[in-house]
């Protein structure tokens, strides 16, 4: 058998017993002061602000951490981040993982061109890869590699946060992975994918 493969399998099952050390019950406790931004369940009525919901424990472990560490930031979510002990970002996540997501409606003048990149990439002078190789075909992420589910995601909060991705203001990707795509990316091409997102379920 493969090493790596055994590596990899090893991983991912070490991952997934930190992981299951969140309390869901522990994490809606504590998840009383990001209702006010984040609602109740995870789900934001502020586009400005993301949807939690649903969102898988790896993805919200790592930027928990990194609003935490200063890897990430921002005006509101640093504070709150800096007063979490390891346990409250466990079980957080655990929490909001186990919650259910909303979704929006995309703009039907968009999906066109939106789904096109989502499902096939761009092949031009400027290549960019389907973004469901990484985030699934339903928006749902890849939990064991903690990518995110971008699914129902309010296209105004996306659309921020591939400018930052593409400005380098936002550098929490590994291997540049997200910078190295939105780099490539037009506003209109930004637009549309973030306005697919929100509607895809």
């Amino acid at each position: 058998m493969n090493r790596m493969f055994i590596f990899a399998v090893l991983l991912m099952f070490g991952q997934n017993i930190a992981l299951a050390e969140g309390s869901v019950e522990a994490g809606k406790q504590k998840s009383v002061t990001c209702a006010a931004c984040h609602g109740a369940d995870g789900n934001s009525v502020n586009p400005a602000w993301p949807r939690l919901a649903g969102q898988n424990q790896r993805y919200l472990i790592e930027q928990l951490e990194d609003f935490k560490e200063g890897n990430r930031q921002n005006p509101l979510m640093t504070p709150q981040a800096l007063m979490l002990s390891g346990q409250d970002i466990s079980d957080l996540a655990a929490f909001y993982e186990a919650q259910i997501s909303g979704h929006g409606e995309a703009d039907a003048a968009l999906v066109p061109l939106g789904q096109k990149i989502y499902r096939a990439g761009v092949v031009d002078e400027a290549i960019i890869p389907a973004c469901y190789a990484c985030h699934g075909p339903n928006g749902r992420g890849v939990a064991p590699a903690g990518y995110p589910a971008l699914g129902g995601q309010h296209a105004i909060y996306i659309e921020a946060q591939l400018r930052a991705f593409r400005s380098g203001a936002r550098r929490t990707d590994p291997d540049q992975q997200m910078r190295n795509v939105a780099a490539r990316l037009s506003d209109e091409e930004i637009i549309a994918v973030a306005s697919f997102l929100q509607g895809l379920h």
